[in-house]
């Protein structure tokens, strides 16, 4: 009878202690969401110039987004048959053309306003809602999905209108290196080319 009760007493406490953390989890993840859209905000309708807002957009995805992580999940099962050489590349390469997609739109986000909401905790992330506006545009669901994972909080995928930015990005990239033979290099050598276009 004893052991019944301790057993249920440490079931209770795991459970208690399991539910403590994901809430502690939901609010730093929502806190970190809610500096974030901040300082984006601020910089998209700041003063300075293009290049400057470029840059300081650089910094916040490099201080809040989970880059290294994010590369590997869109390169898929890809991961495993790619060379050394080949991931360092392919990882510095998905850097910079992540960088160029968000910076080159700084001009489009005008005006824009950002209201986060609630934080909900899952098993592995938490998924912090927002909505986005833009002048004469409607308003934007946006989810961001926060991992630690990696040690800190940081963003592992956005989910603008219900469709995952790195769900997208990882069929993309399949589908492309179906059509080239599963060919790694093929992939880097088309990422080079896009990250070394005009902006």
């Amino acid at each position: 009878m004893l052991n019944r009760r301790l057993l249920l007493l440490a079931s209770v406490s795991a459970l208690l202690t399991a539910g403590s953390a994901r809430a502690d989890a939901a609010d730093t993840a929502q806190a970190l969401v809610e500096k974030l859209s901040r300082e984006l905000v601020g910089v998209v309708n700041g003063p300075g110039s293009a290049t400057d807002k470029q840059a300081a957009l650089e910094k916040l995805i490099d201080r809040d987004v989970d880059i290294p992580t994010v590369a590997r999940f869109c390169l898929g099962r890809f991961w495993r048959t790619a060379t050394p050489d080949q991931l360092k590349a392919y990882g510095d390469l998905f850097r910079a053309v992540l960088v160029k997609n968000i910076t080159s739109k700084v001009g489009e986000y005008q005006g824009v306003t950002m209201t986060v909401g609630k934080a909900q905790a899952r098993e592995e992330d938490v998924l912090v809602g927002s909505v986005v506006t833009r002048p004469n545009n409607a308003p934007n669901r946006v989810d961001w999905v926060v991992s630690a994972a990696s040690g800190a909080p940081r963003i592992i995928d956005v989910v603008a209108e219900g469709t995952s930015l790195r769900l997208t990005q990882r069929s993309d990239y399949s589908a492309f290196l179906v059509r080239n033979s599963n060919d790694v290099q093929a992939l880097i050598d088309a990422m080079r080319r896009q990250a070394s276009q005009p902006g």
